[in-house]
């Protein structure tokens, strides 16, 4: 696909990934369309976009916002030629320890409001016969590690959902991409690990945002069905199912690390 002058709506673009891909496509000609709960931050990112671009609140948990802007989109731009579900949050803590309520948040924001989203933008793309959706899952969405319970959970939710789509969407000239990154770089960390002891301990694995775009971008461009970041923690990923046990015994001491 070339993505110049398509319409690429993003979800949780008022930070983090999210903020830098809105940067990125608009360089490449494309029209991104902003979306997030906080507006006031969406807009400062936008006053530094050339181009066409467009900026809408909205709360991916929240079913009917996400089909009332998603109409808006359609109505102003006439498609959605990319959606990019993106938003999402972590939160790091043993789970003997953890309160119930955070498992169903995560869930609710990272994966049901990635169902929300592909629901209210799929059938466009259906009517039209063309689109790319791109699921921004995670390595943790592969490889489970101690103190990431909930937030490991929502990413494997999110994968079998991709996966499984993609099926359904042979020959309907809709693509499916999954995206899963190692620790970025972003404010994500702020929230997951305020202690700042994990992001200290994996400063060196660390991706940066910028890359981690530019390889979601380059997915888009080739059609690319799924792509692990960075390449190392691919072939981690080959060797832990190959060898669970030993996966388990060699890299705990870098994933429990949290």
């Amino acid at each position: 696909m070339n993505i110049s002058n398509k319409i690429v709506l993003i979800t949780g673009a008022s930070s983090g990934i999210g903020a830098v891909m809105a940067q990125q496509f608009a360089a490449k000609g494309a029209i991104p369309v902003l979306t997030a709960r906080s507006t006031n931050k969406l807009e400062e990112i936008a006053s530094g976009l050339q181009g066409q671009h467009a900026v809408y609140e909205m709360d991916v948990t929240n079913t009917e916002q996400v089909h009332d802007v998603v109409g808006q989109i359609i109505a102003k731009f006439g498609r959605i030629d990319i959606l990019i579900n993106n938003a999402g949050y972590g939160i790091f803590e043993s789970f003997t320890a953890a309160p119930l309520a955070h498992f169903e948040e995560m869930m609710n924001v990272n994966y049901m409001g990635l169902v929300r989203c592909t629901q209210a933008v799929l059938p466009h793309m259906l009517k039209a016969g063309s689109g790319h959706i791109v699921n921004v899952a995670s390595m943790a969405g592969k490889i489970g590690s101690a103190k990431s319970t909930g937030y490991s959970a929502t990413k494997h939710a999110v994968l079998g959902f991709t996966n499984s789509l993609r099926q359904e969407l042979i020959r309907t000239g809709i693509s499916i991409t999954a995206i899963n990154p190692g620790p970025i770089s972003t404010p994500f960390f702020d929230k997951a690990d305020p202690s700042g002891n994990y992001v200290k301990n994996v400063a060196w694995f660390m991706l940066k945002p910028e890359k981690v775009v530019k390889e979601l971008i380059h997915a888009i461009e080739r059609n690319i069905p799924e792509k692990d970041l960075p390449f190392v923690a691919g072939m981690g990923i080959k060797l832990f199912h190959l060898f669970p046990r030993m996966f388990d015994r060699l890299a705990s001491g870098i994933l429990n690390k949290k």
